[in-house]
């Protein structure tokens, strides 16, 4: 007799499929709870520069253009005005000191030098004759002095001699006073003769002291007034390239204007303008670096300008050590200056991400998963090339570097 058999309701098979199929549920859930709030974007992968976070040397420095220029320059500017008669080089003549450059010529200054000049001859001719008549003054005295001493000496003769007499009886008292009060006025014109020789010799020196310092003055005064005529001609002061010279004959210069320069080209500095932002991060004896022709140069700031010009201001750069041959007046240089010593660091590149995010955080990426995900980071100190990471990254993760214009505030992105 048959016995009908039961079909059992939990076979094993049938556990299995439902426990896999609460397992996959479980997991399709946590997925979409996890995901619930992420706000995802797609991106070609294509379109975007990545870069790869590294350890490596950091070396905080800026990149600046710097132009060449001649370490001295003379400017040549016109002492006295005039019209140009002859111009003597052509601009970007090489000179020599003392070379002459142009001539001008200045009718009234002529005029005006000529009649200064007889002015102060005549000037001169006064004081030496007044020179003179001060000698013939004392010549004078001195002859008067003489004469008196020759009276005195034959009135004390004949004063000796009547004194004996009138002794003698030969000679009346009156006459033999009058022989002495002769003798007694001699001696009292003598002695005043002599007081006003030793005067007047002491006003001659004050006299000719004071002429000597008055005829020197007139002498300077005479050499100035021919100076300015030789101020017509321009000369070069020193050896070296003339240039910015640009007058013609007939041309009428002004006083003061500024003729020429003229550039000493044994030596060239840089001249580069430095963004006002680093103007307390900039000092004397700092150094930069440019390269030319494959060897590299170094250069060291020798003279800091203060004053700032839309939104810059000036540094001067003169070489360390050699220079290279054919570095040209003018020529535009391209030179690193060093802000900092080289340290080692974590390094990411520079990139348009910058501009979104501020270096606050950026989009790492999922290789795995196939996405980029939004990560929080500190930047430090940055270069042209790179900035300094202190953290929110390590050394091989790929980091997204170019524009995130059109990303929103996306948590992730898929790429695609």
């Amino acid at each position: 007799m048959d016995r009908k058999i039961e079909k059992k309701t939990w076979t094993w098979q049938r556990l299995t499929l439902i426990g896999a199929g609460l397992a996959l549920a479980s997991v399709l859930i946590a997925t979409i709870y996890k995901d619930a709030g992420t706000s995802r974007l797609n991106v070609e992968k294509e379109r975007l520069l990545l870069d790869t976070v590294q350890r490596g040397v950091f070396k905080e420095y800026i990149t600046l253009f710097g132009v060449v220029e001649p370490i001295k320059t003379v400017y040549l500017d016109a002492i006295e005005g005039g019209r140009v008669e002859e111009v003597f080089v052509e601009n970007g003549s090489m000179v020599k000191k003392g070379q002459q450059i142009l001539r001008l010529s200045n009718l009234e200054l002529q005029l005006n030098v000529l009649n200064q000049e007889a002015q102060i001859v005549n000037q001169i001719n006064d004081i030496r004759q007044t020179s003179i008549l001060m000698d013939q003054q004392s010549l004078s005295l001195k002859d008067q002095a003489l004469d008196v001493q020759f009276r005195m000496d034959l009135i004390e003769k004949r004063n000796r001699r009547n004194q004996d007499l009138y002794t003698d009886k030969v000679i009346s008292q009156v006459e033999f006073e009058d022989t002495r009060d002769e003798f007694e006025h001699l001696k009292r014109r003598q002695l005043l003769l002599s007081n006003t020789i030793e005067k007047d010799s002491l006003f001659q020196v004050m006299q000719e002291n004071q002429m000597a310092s008055t005829l020197d003055l007139m002498q300077r005064n005479l050499n100035f007034a021919r100076n300015s005529l030789e101020n017509l001609i321009i000369k070069a002061p020193i050896d070296g390239q003339i240039s910015s010279l640009d007058t013609e004959v007939g041309q009428l210069i002004i006083r003061g204007n500024r003729i020429a320069q003229i550039d000493v080209l044994e030596q060239f500095k840089i001249r580069a303008n430095i963004d006002e932002f680093y103007i307390n991060r900039i000092f004397p004896q700092q150094e930069g670096t440019f390269l030319m022709e494959g060897q590299t140069y170094t250069l060291r700031i020798n003279k800091i300008y203060p004053e700032v010009t839309n939104g810059s201001f000036a540094v001067d750069l003169i070489f360390v050590g050699e220079r290279p041959e054919r570095i040209k007046r003018g020529q535009t240089i391209s030179l690193k200056l060093s802000l900092s010593d080289d340290t080692q660091a974590m390094l990411l590149a520079k990139g348009g991400y910058y501009q979104s995010t501020g270096g606050n955080w950026v989009y790492v990426l999922d290789p795995a998963a196939g996405v980029a995900r939004k990560r929080n980071i500190t930047v430090g100190r940055q270069n042209p090339n790179y900035y300094e990471l202190i953290e929110g990254l390590q050394p091989g993760e790929v980091v997204i570097v170019s524009s995130y214009e059109n990303y929103g505030d996306k948590e992730e992105l898929i790429l695609k």
